[in-house]
């Protein structure tokens, strides 16, 4: 049990309250102070050294992580002792920022606190599905296993992640260019057009030429407004996705909007049974993995409906007839449970479905690459037409002026 210092703002009365309360992690930390009534606003571990490094942690990579948890197994699995295998990789480890959180997990440890323990203590590098595995192996013997298997999560779980943000770069990158592109033809070759207009009694401008140059001239005059407008939005948004309201929506807007519903779905469901499959087969509770995994998918309405399935299985409900129906699961994932369970058998089928999904996530970003690029063309050539309608029909206006004055 950790204590945390924390600041929440009163919804009510609009104050801040400092305060401390007691839990296994951030997360129970934060939810003990909503339920309170109190909207968290900053969480730290009371006395926690490392809290000033916190706005560095970002920089200790997945990656890092995994060569950390591959190192220490190796060692404490050539019969080293456990302080001793943390200086090695300590000494070993090129991010400077885990090498101190690697040198106060020592003190601690060497103070009689667990390694666990020591673990918990730093809730930005070391999450709880990290945490509670190595509790599980500590209490079953087989630490080195266990951080084998974490090395093994964590990689497949950056692998998919960075499948997807792969996916995402190609689509930003032409609408980016393609919005460059639009204003520089506003803001710098219509007001050409008006001007040639200005000097011409009689001629009038296309509609949709005006309606351009409206903007134009109100981008050229006013472009500061617009700026702060853009970064009021990015700004006011950016506070409301981390509301728990908002967290709803756009985990909603994640599992159900075209293209990318399918996608999260599948992401979802590998990480869900590869966390699964790892907890399992580290001899975590089944209660206990439900809890955890639901914390690490980082979805809330997964994790809402994974808690209500560790309450079935309380109540001596099958976890796959708890799952069965659910909107948040693909029906592949209750099947394969169901198979387990019968077969005594639901470390491998968490870990199949895992490998199958896995590999879905791969087509799906295929196909979402397939449908994408032939939309943006269709959308570069709307706005194409747009753009070239609003340069070239006053231009065709002069010729058939001229032509009539001839």
């Amino acid at each position: 049990m950790l204590t945390f210092k924390y600041t929440a703002r009163d919804p009510v009365t609009g104050k801040k309250i400092s305060a401390e309360v007691s839990a296994d992690n951030e997360q129970s930390a934060t939810k003990m102070i909503q339920g309170q009534g109190l909207s968290p606003l900053d969480i730290t571990v009371k006395g926690d050294s490392s809290a000033g490094l916190a706005k560095y942690r970002h920089r200790i990579k997945t990656k890092d992580k995994v060569l950390f948890s591959r190192q220490l197994s190796t060692l404490i699995n050539a019969g080293l002792p456990l302080v001793q295998s943390l200086r090695n990789v300590s000494g070993q480890t090129q991010n400077k920022n885990l090498q101190v959180v690697i040198n106060e997990v020592i003190t601690s440890v060497e103070s009689g606190v667990s390694f666990s323990a020591a673990l918990a203590k730093h809730p930005s590098v070391f999450d709880d599905v990290f945490v509670n595995l190595v509790a599980a192996g500590e209490a079953s013997g087989t630490l080195d296993k266990t951080l084998e298997r974490i090395a093994n999560q964590k990689e497949k779980d950056a692998e998919i992640i960075s499948k997807v943000r792969g996916a995402m770069v190609y689509p930003i990158i032409v609408l980016l260019v393609m919005t460059c592109v639009v204003i520089f033809m506003i803001v710098s070759v219509l007001p050409a057009v008006g001007e040639i207009y200005e000097g011409l009694p009689g001629a009038t401008l296309p509609l949709i030429t005006r309606m351009l140059l409206a903007v134009a001239n109100f981008t050229i005059k006013f472009w500061w407004i617009e700026i702060i407008v853009v970064v009021a939005i990015v700004f006011f948004t950016s506070r409301w996705a981390r509301t728990f309201g908002g967290k709803r929506v756009i985990d909603t807007l994640k599992m159900r909007a075209w293209p990318i519903g399918r996608l999260f779905m599948k992401v979802y469901m590998a990480r869900f049974t590869r966390v699964g499959s790892t907890l399992v087969a580290s001899g975590v509770p089944l209660i206990q993995m439900l809890e955890i995994s639901g914390r690490s998918i980082n979805n809330i309405h997964i994790e809402e409906s994974l808690e209500k399935a560790a309450e079935k299985v309380k109540g001596g409900k099958a976890l796959s007839d708890s799952l069965q129906g659910d909107p948040n699961f693909l029906p592949l994932v209750p099947d394969m449970l169901h198979i387990g369970e019968q077969s005594g058998a639901v470390e491998q089928m968490l870990s199949k479905t895992a490998d199958y999904y896995e590999r879905e996530v791969d087509n799906e970003i295929k196909a979402i690459s397939t449908t994408i690029e032939p939309v943006l063309m269709i959308i570069m050539g709307l706005i194409a037409i747009v753009i070239v309608a609003a340069v070239l029909l006053p231009v065709y206006g002069l010729v058939g002026s001229d032509a009539l004055s001839i």
